[in-house]
């Protein structure tokens, strides 16, 4: 409202109308225009990891760590988000904590993948539903459909167990086109060395990229730990990229405190899952 118009209102309404209103309108403002702690907070870092994701203008070694199986246990994936890193989260559907955790792990400005349950050899525990050797086509989309609906905000893609289902060329054949479908990228965790998974995605037009560095924690020990990050680091020097994958034990989390702030100064930047797909 222009001056002389505020000035004709006040002139028309009564009085005590109009002190009350500019009263309740003093009280009003300051309550529409504060930005609470949390959402402060929020905002803060979700333009930190992206700004830390991204290119920083010159040529250089990426690391892209993924931490798989989260989902159960809510305690680790706080712990993780108390680590200011690009870092990128694979949540296995249908646990406990699965749909809070992912929404959660996006919300603060890291990357959510599904850790896609896949059938593995005997000797490893199954997930109640996975992927098959032998799943049609309509029953691959079906449960791959159902695993998204558990994982909001999922981007991509990577197995979670499979030496059975990744060697298999019939299953990754019916997989890429859903995936591709969907827009996801897949990431090979190479859980045998028999996997086609990669191989296959690459020739379906899925933008992919599989781990090339060992994984982080076989040995879940902060020094075994820390040893295999310095590992990591150097494969992305050595390659100009590498990823890795670890899990959220207290080891691993610590290791990842201790060695992640001088990653820059050894001529490596953290990176997302996504920027090394191809």
């Amino acid at each position: 409202m222009s001056r002389s118009g505020l000035e004709s209102w006040k002139a028309r309404a009564p009085r005590p109308f109009v002190v009350l209103t500019l009263i309740l309108a003093s009280l009003w403002l300051p309550i529409a225009c504060k930005k609470t702690p949390t959402d402060s907070l929020t905002s803060t870092r979700i333009h930190s990891l992206a700004k830390t994701a991204k290119p920083s203008g010159h040529s250089g070694a990426k690391l892209a760590i993924i931490l798989d199986d989260l989902g159960s246990n809510r305690h680790a994936a706080e712990e993780i988000f108390d680590l200011p890193y690009p870092l990128t989260i694979s949540v296995l559907p249908n646990h406990a904590h699965s749909v809070e955790i992912a929404q959660e792990a996006e919300r603060r400005g890291y990357q959510v993948l599904l850790h896609l349950p896949m059938q593995a050899v005997a000797t490893e525990k199954p997930e109640a539903q996975e992927l098959r050797v032998g799943m049609a086509a309509a029953d691959v989309s079906k449960l791959l459909n159902q695993f998204l609906e558990n994982v909001p905000g999922a981007v991509g893609v990577n197995n979670h167990q499979g030496s059975e289902a990744t060697s298999d060329p019939n299953l990754m054949r019916e997989l890429m086109p859903v995936l591709r479908d969907y827009r996801l990228f897949y990431i090979d965790s190479r859980t045998t060395s028999a996997t086609i998974a990669y191989e296959t995605a690459q020739s379906s037009r899925v933008p992919s990229a599989f781990r090339n560095v060992p994984f982080l924690d076989d040995v879940e020990e902060v020094s075994a730990v820390r040893k295999q990050l310095e590992l990591a680091l150097r494969g992305a020097r050595e390659k100009g990229e590498a990823l890795a994958i670890g899990h959220p034990h207290h080891a691993t989390l610590q290791a990842l405190r201790e060695v992640l702030p001088s990653s820059e100064s050894e001529g490596v930047r953290l990176a997302f899952a996504s920027e090394l797909v191809h």
